[in-house]
């Protein structure tokens, strides 16, 4: 007969300490929330870069504490959705329909159009597959607000376009990896998107400036992640 597992009050408080770190990152995308309805983007991307650290992290966390053990009661998977929700799709949404990239006539249509699609995206049954990839372009209109506010200057119809584009891609059935849990060039792509988060953060700190080396770095990271998903479609099989 196995034991049970009895877990400490110290194991129970770090348990919870995990919870509570994940959904911190509801904080940090009100407060980003606030920054843009002052109609400070800057500002505001730097909250959903914080919280986008925090939902980097708190897996990592939740398996050293062996929280799903300690705590059975509770489901952070759940917890960690509604985040990733209100941070990855709500807020962006919000920072979309303030920033004037499209024509006013444009504006609430494309910005129903992110929020529409990420609910239905959620409400997927395997929107993670068995080997940890989402499936299916995941709900992260963060980064896509954020090439097309602090990266490029494009004209109004590639704006749309590219919101369009990425709102079909929900529901294209290929495989999107997360960096830590990547089963090819697991390595190269944690570092790539720690690199990545340091761009953000530079290119983000000199907006509304624009440099042209920060936007092709943030442009090459976002191409490796690109391909990586290219080679999980159609590369070579990966080595056992």
């Amino acid at each position: 007969m196995v034991d049970k597992f009895h877990p400490t009050i110290l194991q129970k408080i770090l348990a919870w300490s995990v919870h509570l770190f994940t959904a911190s990152g509801l904080v940090a995308g009100f407060m980003a929330l606030l920054a843009t309805h002052e109609h400070d983007l800057r500002q505001a991307m730097f909250w959903l870069i914080l919280a986008f650290i925090i939902d980097g992290v708190d897996g990592t966390l939740a398996r050293k504490f062996r929280v799903k053990e300690v705590l059975p009661y509770m489901d952070g998977k759940t917890i960690d959705y509604v985040v990733d929700f209100f941070n990855f799709a709500i807020v962006p949404a919000y920072m979309f329909y303030v920033s004037g990239l499209v024509p006013p006539a444009w504006t609430l249509p494309l910005t129903s159009i992110i929020l529409l699609v990420s609910a239905v995206y959620y409400g997927k049954t395997g929107m993670v597959s068995e080997d940890n990839y989402f499936i299916g372009f995941p709900v992260l209109w963060n980064i896509v607000v954020y090439f097309l506010i602090f990266i490029f200057a494009w004209p109004a119809w590639l704006n749309a376009f590219t919101i369009i584009f990425f709102a079909i891609a929900h529901f294209v059935p290929l495989k999107y990896i997360y960096p830590s849990q990547a089963q090819r060039w697991q390595l190269a792509s944690s570092i790539i998107a720690a690199l990545f988060f340091i761009l953000m953060c530079i290119t983000v700190y000199y907006y509304p400036e624009r440099h042209f080396w920060l936007s092709t770095l943030s442009v090459l990271a976002w191409f490796y992640f690109a391909t990586l998903t290219f080679l999980e479609q159609w590369g070579p099989p990966k080595k056992v």
